[in-house]
């Protein structure tokens, strides 16, 4: 055990690890989005969102801070601030350390077990009520790596899980569901993601896929049944526009759809999500996490 993990970490109340039991689940977009509603449950809040995805870390880019690089202070790497002055959500990730953001990440394990290692025991993390990590899909070296590394402060730890409704999807998560029992892992709940299809006109749900095997499976399993979560166009465009609008603001245009230049800055990110269905849909299961935490 890392003596210097429970010392960085020791002012961090709630590490929620979002885990998936397969990729295309939309697992990074949920991460994001539990992080902007933990963020918005109080005038204090404070959230960091730490990204462990190493060969496809896309948590910068939802965030808008992609074009960041980590300050290296005497106390330790600096996570990247996403609110401007107020410094309660941050984001530390390896997309930060690369030269290009084109670049690829080649490691093998051992690499990926000291990258893991060092976003613990090096980043100053200071006061947080809530860490959230995005991990990679399934259980692999990094999920391993990271709950040795966090063994010191396993009290703090908990799990959201992510799913489709699609058969396959759920096969996977109950090898999911199988490893955070094998690891001891508290979970909170699950979330189904991609459940149903929200209209940009009329903001109406229709199920184009199927629905509720996620439901059906937390009965099945005995775990709490979080929420469902829309394909929600307004989302996307959000966690996608982030380069394109900052290149508009630079030039001097107008954003689109009526977007002020304050919403459209990464400090009005939350208020802009706030507006979509997404949003409405999350503050209840971001609401049954905070509530399942502090029991």
């Amino acid at each position: 055990m890392n003596p210097l993990i429970s010392q960085r970490l020791k002012d961090v109340k709630n590490i929620i690890i979002v885990l998936s039991g397969k990729g295309g689940v939309g697992k990074s977009s949920v991460s994001v989005q539990l992080a902007w509603s933990l963020y918005a449950s109080s005038a204090t809040a404070r959230v960091a969102v730490l990204d462990i995805d190493l060969t496809g870390p896309s948590i910068p880019r939802m965030l808008r801070v992609d074009e960041h690089h980590v300050y290296q202070s005497a106390g330790g790497w600096v996570p990247v601030y996403v609110d401007g002055e107020q410094q309660r959500l941050s984001c530390m990730s390896v997309a930060f350390l690369t030269k290009r953001k084109e670049d690829s990440i080649v490691w093998r394990g051992p690499k990926k077990n000291a990258m893991i290692r060092q976003f613990l025991t090096d980043v100053r993390w200071g006061e947080l009520d809530y860490l959230v990590i995005d991990t990679p899909p399934g259980t692999s070296d990094e999920h391993l790596s990271l709950l040795e590394h966090l063994a010191p402060v396993h009290a703090k730890l908990s799990a959201v899980l992510v799913t489709t409704p699609q058969v396959v999807a759920l096969a996977d998560m109950e090898k999911c569901i199988s490893f955070t029992k094998t690891v001891n892992l508290p979970v909170l709940g699950l979330i189904e993601n991609m459940s149903g299809y929200v209209c940009p006109c009329c903001g109406e749900i229709s199920n184009v896929f199927s629905t509720g095997g996620g439901e059906e499976l937390c009965k099945r399993d005995g775990l709490r049944f979080l929420g469902a979560l829309p394909v929600d166009i307004e989302l996307v465009e959000l966690l996608d526009g982030g380069t394109e609008q900052a290149a508009l603001l630079a030039a001097g245009q107008d954003l689109p759809n009526g977007i002020t230049e304050t919403e459209g800055s990464k400090f009005g990110l939350v208020q802009r999500y706030q507006k979509t269905a997404s949003s409405k849909l999350m503050k209840p299961i971001s609401d049954a996490v905070i509530s399942q935490l502090a029991k």
